[in-house]
């Protein structure tokens, strides 16, 4: 079987992966891309819906570090995946539940491949709050390696969607603090600064790098850009909130 093959029997039967098949490991960092590409009609074959946009993970420096990578890394997000707050989501839908604080963008209007920094800011309808559910098909995803990462979803498992935020430009998003909150207790706090010194920075990055492949942005898609405080390890029971000042708050529950 392919790398995605191998990925999706993972993800469907709901059985985690000690390790990929040795003909199966990525080599290269564009293997790993190719394997995550061809892994979402996989997914999207067993679970419907649609791709609504994209994430950007590794964005700050520690992580990237920790990987073994330069730079961060991509995937999609998906319909089926995506839950308006407060949401109600079982625990047991995912093997593992890291919680990520994360702003996220609406793109308003089509944004051309390897557009610059005013015309992607021109773009943007609005922020959201949100939070990644980051989750893996691996049993030890720490010992993976960030190519498995990549072409494992690029770790992705759901996204917990807030409102709507278009006075964005009225706020310092890089120094706009962020408060991570389990059962009424503060588990984490940082700012936008930890995605590449500010979500624009990340929302940019990614730009340059799907135009090296000729792709653009799509009105109505989704951007989320990389963790803002310490992550947390959710469990059944768990009541999490983000708060993003201004910009609103992200709830969800794991029954």
């Amino acid at each position: 079987m392919t790398t995605a093959e191998v990925l999706a029997h993972a993800y469907i039967r709901r059985e985690r992966l000690p390790e990929l098949p040795a003909g199966a490991k990525p080599s290269t960092l564009e293997e790993a891309y190719a394997a995550r590409e061809q892994l979402v009609p996989l997914w999207l074959g067993h679970m419907g819906g649609r791709v609504i946009g994209y994430k950007i993970g590794c964005t700050s420096a520690s992580a990237a570090e920790y990987l073994g990578l330069d730079g961060p890394f991509y995937g999609n997000l998906f319909s089926a995946l995506t839950f308006e707050s407060p949401a109600r989501v079982p625990a047991s839908r995912f093997f593992q539940r890291v919680v990520e604080s994360e702003f996220a963008f609406l793109i308003g209007r089509d944004v051309a491949p390897g557009a610059g920094r005013r015309e992607i800011e021109d773009a943007i309808e609005g922020v959201i709050p949100g939070i990644e559910i980051a989750d893996s098909r691996y049993t030890s995803w720490r010992t993976m390696g960030a190519l498995a990462l990549i072409a494992d979803a690029a770790c992705h498992g759901g996204w917990i969607r807030g409102p709507l935020y278009r006075n964005w430009r009225d706020i310092d998003l890089a120094a706009q603090r962020v408060e991570l909150w389990a059962n009424e207790k503060l588990v984490g706090s940082g700012s936008g600064a930890a995605a590449l010194g500010h979500p624009l920075n990340a929302l940019e990055w990614l730009v340059q790098k799907l135009g090296a492949k000729g792709i653009g942005l799509k009105a109505g898609e989704f951007i989320t850009t990389g963790v803002t405080t310490e992550t947390y390890l959710g469990e059944a029971g768990d009541r999490i909130r983000a708060d993003f000042g201004p910009v609103g708050s992200v709830e969800v529950t794991f029954d």
